[in-house]
Order: structure tokens, then C-alpha cells, then sequence
């Protein structure tokens, strides 16, 4: 079964909507990632979040007001009209809901604690509810009264990728006529300490696949697809998903796992490496991550593919990468160029040197590819194509 991707929301640090996303993607604009103060005591560190004000939480649906929630609402709110006529057609009960996310409203929560060890009492609006995993899709259902499925599915940088594939699956199952799928994930002190704990987080602006590469960038997005079986232009081809477990935050360092999921994600769309036109690595600008997956893309496309990082432009945005790097995809398809890879140029002589995409790059074969890696070894390919 073809699964179609008929609409798009997106919002993130290269802007809000198909438009301004677009405009910026393919100029490789990184004027999103800003150095700012106060995330991590004494540092002061480039992070690719949204300025602005958002959207706000109905009054109704106070209770689960959080920055997460109101970046969900503003992807929502761009295919408004779209997700309102699926509901029309098949019912409340027939559309469902499949998130990714890693913080969810663990800000908001974080800073109730917080005022909770100091003063001994939760402020007004502390709710527990709202640090819960689920809580972008219970907050999407509540705002739209669906009765379908609902979940979230929290597998740290995958998490949104492995959404599109659920969502595909409920589709083939018959269990759903649309699912409204995607990611969201926002800026929140607890990601960027730890991953600073972790010693993974770059003073500078990432430089995925350089010799100079010293860790990432974080960001934040919320993506939304509406995926049905009803024939659009672009499409959720194939995916594919392996685990190699080799540590709790580690790659694997042969880039095994990461090649089977490209794999199985070949075989599942029915296609051979050199069909692809372009690959969305993930390209985190870690040591290992780069060193793996430059690995795994050298095997599997020995004649190369154009491919780059887009994590200077957006940053990594945890839980809505997945989902934010299949939205670059399917404007690519849209527009027929490609996101240029944005670094120093500076190639690391100890890895496999691959085909970089350069700004003004056009797309040349109709089938790409986007690669989301995660803590465990866990690891997601997708293939975002013209529908056939």
C-alpha cells in the first residue's frame, strides 16, 4: 500500500510555513541557530529555536498549555482546511493521531518542580499531565474532538520518523482513512543540559562531517502530515528500522545498524541505491555519528548520492527530526532542489568522502531518502518519493 503525504505544517528556526522554510533551506540560511545565555550555567551555547510569539492554547484546553503544545497548534493551524475536510469525509473515529517527541511539556514541568523545592508549593498551573508523553497527541485530539487512535511514540531522535511508519501501518491495517502524523519537540533546559553532560554540544555552529566537527546544535520544529491512502503527489515510499543495541548512546562504529535500515527501507519502497536523488543524513557533527554513518552511506552507494546535513540550518531537533529532515525531503520534491550541506569544507581524511550537495543544486531523480539515528542503536531510514 502507497501511504500519501497530502499536507504539510512545519515551523522551525528556518521559519514558520512551506514558504519561508523553503526560502530558507535551499539558500542554506543558518541565521536560525543564535548564541544565547541561560541554558546551560556558564556557557553560552547556538540554539535553532523559534522567535516570536506562538499561537495560543485555547482556554478550553488550558490545562495543557506548554511551549510543545502551542508549536503543535501553529503546525496544525497551516493545514487547517485539509485535516477539517479528512475529518469530514471519514469521521472523527477513522482519523488518528501518531506523534513523535522527547520533551514533550518538560519544561513546564521542570520549572514547577522547581518552585515546588523553593517555596513548597506548585504554582496554579502546574500540571503533571503536561510533562506526560503523550500529551501532544492527547492535546491534537482534544483540539480537533478525534475519537481514533492517538499516541506518542518516544524513541529519542527517531521518534518522529518511527511516527510516519505507525501512521503508515495504521493505514494498511485499515484501523485508520487518515492519520494526522509528524513530530514536536521544543528548547528546554533539561535536553541541553544533559546532552552538555553528555559532552556532545558544540560552542560553535555544527560542522557535520568535518575533521573540525566537535558536536551538535539543539533546535526545536513541529512537522504535521496528513497521510492517507488517497493518491497526492508525494509520497511515504518506503521506510526501514533496525536496533543494533551496541550501546545506551553510542553508534554502533561500522555503521551496521544504520546500513540495514537503509536497507530494509530500499526493499520496502522496491527500489535500488542508485534510484535515489538525494539523502538526508543525520549528520549530528558528533565524532562517532559522522564517522558511522559516512560509513554506511559509502557501502550502500559506492558510485555516491548527493546528500548533506541540514543540522546547521535547523539544529537537532531531537524527537521532531525524523519527521522535520522527511519535510525537507518532500520540499524538495516540490520544488525540485536540494538543501546544500552547510560546513567549513574541510573533509575529515579518516572517513569515506561522499557526494555533497552544494547550494543551487537541482533534483535530478524523483526518490529521496532521510536517515534518523537514536540512542540504542536505534535506527530509521525513509524514502519520500513522487507517487507512482
Amino acid at each position: 500500500m502507497t501511504a500519501y503525504l497530502n499536507a504539510l505544517g512545519v515551523i522551525c528556526a528556518l521559519g514558520r510555513g512551506q514558504a519561508d522554510v523553503s526560502r530558507s533551506l535551499f539558500a542554506g540560511d543558518c541565521s536560525g541557530m543564535r548564541a544565547e545565555s541561560g541554558w546551560v550555567p556558564e556557557r553560552v551555547l547556538p540554539v535553532a529555536g523559534v522567535p516570536g510569539a506562538l499561537a495560543t492554547i485555547p482556554p478550553e484546553l488550558g490545562q495543557q498549555s506548554s511551549r510543545n503544545n502551542q508549536l503543535l497548534l501553529e503546525a496544525a493551524l497551516q493545514i487547517d482546511s485539509e485535516i477539517c475536510q479528512a475529518i469530514q469525509r471519514y469521521g472523527a473515529a477513522r482519523v488518528g493521531i501518531v506523534l513523535g517527541t522527547s520533551t514533550s511539556g518538560i519544561d513546564e514541568a521542570s520549572r514547577g518542580i522547581a518552585r515546588y523545592l523553593s517555596d513548597h508549593r506548585f504554582p496554579d498551573d502546574y500540571d503533571y499531565q503536561q510533562q506526560e508523553l503523550s500529551a501532544p497527541a492527547n492535546f491534537l485530539a482534544d483540539w480537533l474532538q478525534l475519537s481514533g487512535p492517538a499516541y506518542v511514540i518516544s524513541t529519542a531522535c527517531t521518534s518522529s520518523a518511527r511516527a510516519l511508519m505507525s501512521a503508515r501501518r495504521l493505514l494498511e491495517l485499515g484501523l485508520c482513512d487518515a492519520v494526522i502524523c509528524g513530530g514536536v519537540d521544543s528548547l528546554c533546559k533539561l535536553t541541553l543540559n544533559g546532552f552538555t553532560a553528555l559532552e556532545a554540544v558544540s560552542s560553535e555552529r555544527c560542522n557535520p562531517f568535518s575533521v573540525n566537527r566537535n558536536g551538535i546544535n539543539i533546535g526545536e520544529a513541529a512537522v504535521l502530515f496528513l497521510m492517507t491512502r488517497e493518491p497526492a503527489p508525494i509520497a511515504l515510499l518506503g521506510s526501514g528500522a533496525s536496533c543494533d543495541a551496541h550501546h545506551i548512546s553510542a553508534p554502533e562504529p561500522t555503521g551496521k545498524g544504520a546500513l540495514l535500515a537503509m536497507r530494509k527501507a530500499l526493499a520496502s519502497a522496491r527500489l535500488k541505491p542508485e534510484q535515489i536523488g538525494y539523502l538526508n543524513l543525520h549528520g549530528t557533527a558528533t565524532q562517532h555519528n559522522d564517522a558511522m554513518e559516512s560509513l554506511a552511506v559509502a557501502n550502500l552507494f559506492p558510485d555516491g548520492v548527493a546528500c548533506s546535513s541540514t543540522k546547521p540550518m535547523s539544529g537537532h531537533t531531537l524527537g521532531a527530526a525524523g519527521a522535520l529532515e522527511a519535510a525537507f525531503c518532500w520540499l524538495s520534491l516540490a520544488h525540485g532542489r536540494l538543501p546544500p550541506h552547510v560546513w567549513d569544507g574541510q573533509a575529515d581524511p579518516a572517513l569515506p568522502a561522499l557526494q555533497w550537495a552544494r547550494r543551487g543544486d537541482t533534483l535530478k531523480k524523483r526518490c529521496l531518502m532521510s536517515n534518523s539515528f537514536a540512542f540504542g542503536g536505534n535506527n530509521v531510514s525513509l524514502i519520500i518519493a513522487e507517487a507512482p
